[in-house]
């Protein structure tokens, strides 16, 4: 099969579409407080359909993936960006927490279609093997890079509109990103009848690995902890810091209120994450994968407890962003590029999203849990301590996976 360069046609819209796709992702937690004071509900009714969303995302993924391998990528990536776009603009028009809770699973599924599941493989096999592992890293790095402005302008945009017309605009930019997909050609796909016959194979090799269900568990707690800081910091932040701001440092980066500190705070990850993800994918070119996993998942542990046991206040808001930020995607150059090292390309986008499932349990966990707690205790306490255990647990499971592939794949 031959490959293209590393800033190739493919690569540069994957990355467009993902930093498109994230932004909005992104921005969701900063309408937590907005919509919860309009309607009155309780804080755990909008968690839910956040939860639900990534949910849905989740359950997405492997079946995009497995679209994208039958019909094309790009088609694929045209039905989840109209179904996330049906998704944000039915949801604007509800004013009930059932109708939330129900058009959440068509954004989940959007984002499942214009996500990392089929984007990482058509990128993946794209790319030589020289590349692939930074090709990967950089695509991810997208998604931060979406995730630097996404909270910012839905800030500045709820400034000037109502909630409703935010979630209109956003629906109208994921459509734009079809207009970029003539210019997505990706390698020719494989007839059907062998498509089928070697995806059945290949499954089941997965399946039967114990080294497969260990990254599917070890998965879990990065959907966790990112989905919880995403859907939750934002208010968290609002109301653990108070009015009391750190200082003129902060008022002259433009901080001059906790909301706006909230949604600094998750452009801050995204930021440091661009450098994070793109050290990872040089990490994983040069350096044993599942290590470097073993060794986030350890970083994440450890700031997060430091966090949550010190003194909360703008400025450690701001280091704890910068910190997790680095090691915020970084894993997902190292997951899709493990799976792709071990059972091949061809079906990466399929096993990835089977992986991938485990990330969003574990963020509808995170999210919905994180509202749950917070309506009958009134703090997040407790769910910051359980996502500094999953995050140790995942360290650990990483380490016995059996790296090196153990016989050919079906490629």
């Amino acid at each position: 099969m031959q490959k293209t360069p590393l800033f190739s046609p493919v690569l540069i819209v994957g990355c467009v579409i993902i930093m498109v796709g994230f932004a909005i992702r992104a921005s969701f937690g900063v309408f937590q407080i907005p919509i919860a004071e309009e309607f009155g509900w309780l804080r755990a009714e909008f968690s839910l359909a956040i939860a639900i969303q990534n949910l849905a995302w989740g359950v997405g993924q492997p079946i995009f993936g497995a679209i994208a391998e039958k019909i094309g990528d790009r088609k694929a990536i045209i039905i989840g960006a109209v179904v996330y776009a049906l998704g944000l603009i039915l949801s604007a028009g509800s004013d009930t927490p059932i109708a939330h809770q129900t058009y959440a699973w068509l954004v989940g599924f959007g984002i499942a279609g214009t996500g990392f599941g089929v984007i990482l493989a058509v990128v993946g096999r794209a790319s030589s093997d020289e590349n692939r592992s930074m090709a990967l890293a950089i695509v991810t790095a997208a998604g931060s890079v979406g995730q630097i402005f996404g909270a910012p302008v839905a800030e500045w945009l709820l400034g000037m509109m109502s909630w409703q017309m935010v979630f209109t605009v956003f629906a109208a930019l994921i459509l734009s990103v079809i207009l970029l997909l003539p210019f997505m050609r990706a390698p020719v796909q494989a007839d059907k009848a062998d498509l089928e016959e070697a995806m059945g194979a290949i499954l089941l090799r997965a399946f039967k690995d114990p080294s497969y269900t260990l990254i599917f568990l070890g998965f879990f707690s990065c959907g966790y902890q990112l989905a919880f800081v995403t859907a939750h910091f934002p208010a968290f932040v609002t109301e653990m810091c108070g009015p009391i701001l750190a200082g003129g440092v902060l008022h002259n980066m433009g901080i001059t209120s906790t909301s706006a500190l909230g949604a600094v705070a998750i452009s801050l990850i995204g930021a440091a994450n661009v450098c994070g993800t793109l050290l990872a994918g040089w990490a994983g070119k040069r350096y044993s994968k599942k290590y470097l996993l073993a060794g986030i998942y350890t970083g994440r542990t450890i700031i997060a407890a430091l966090f949550i046991m010190l003194p909360i206040t703008p400025l450690s808001v701001i280091i704890f962003s910068i910190t997790m930020g680095s090691l915020w995607l970084a894993t997902v150059p190292l997951t899709s590029g493990l799976i792709a090292h071990i059972y091949g390309l061809r079906y990466m986008g399929t096993l990835y999203g089977i992986i991938f499932f485990s990330h969003q349990l574990g963020s509808f966990v995170g999210v919905w849990l994180g509202g749950r707690m917070y309506d009958a205790y009134g703090s997040y306490t407790t769910v910051w301590w359980i996502g500094v255990a999953v995050g140790a647990f995942s360290a650990i499971v990483h380490l016995p996976v059996k790296e090196d592939r153990s016989q050919p794949a079906l490629a």
